[in-house]
């Protein structure tokens, strides 16, 4: 048996071991108790269910949060290399920020900034 046998009778011993290890842990599993199921720290029980549907104006807001969120991601790195970028790095972050209030401005106009 060359060392690509040897490579895999290693691995498929390995895979029989987790898929027996994940076999026992399922079969000897005991379900959660009543207190376990209770929420932690919260004072009461859940009045929704955890993965219910939000509001559509959270999704522009999200948006607009990432928008701001990306400037700053991209603002720290250039302000480390404006001085031995020169002016065109200057140019290029303004025009960045431009098309970014352009998109603030949009999301304004359209009223995804007002919430009633």
């Amino acid at each position: 048996m060359g060392a690509s046998g040897t490579l895999a009778a290693l691995a498929a011993v390995a895979l029989a071991g987790c898929a027996v290890v994940v076999g026992v842990s399922r079969l000897a599993t005991v379900g959660p108790t009543v207190p376990a199921r209770l929420p932690h720290l919260g004072g009461l029980p859940p009045a929704e269910h955890a993965l219910s549907r939000f509001h559509v104006r959270w999704y522009a807001v999200t948006m607009v949060f990432l928008a701001f969120d990306m400037e700053m991601i991209f603002m720290y790195p250039w302000t480390l290399v404006v001085p031995m970028m020169g002016t065109s790095s200057v140019v290029e972050m303004f025009l960045f920020l431009a098309i970014l209030l352009a998109g603030v401005v949009y999301a304004w106009r359209e009223g995804a900034l007002r919430w009633t």
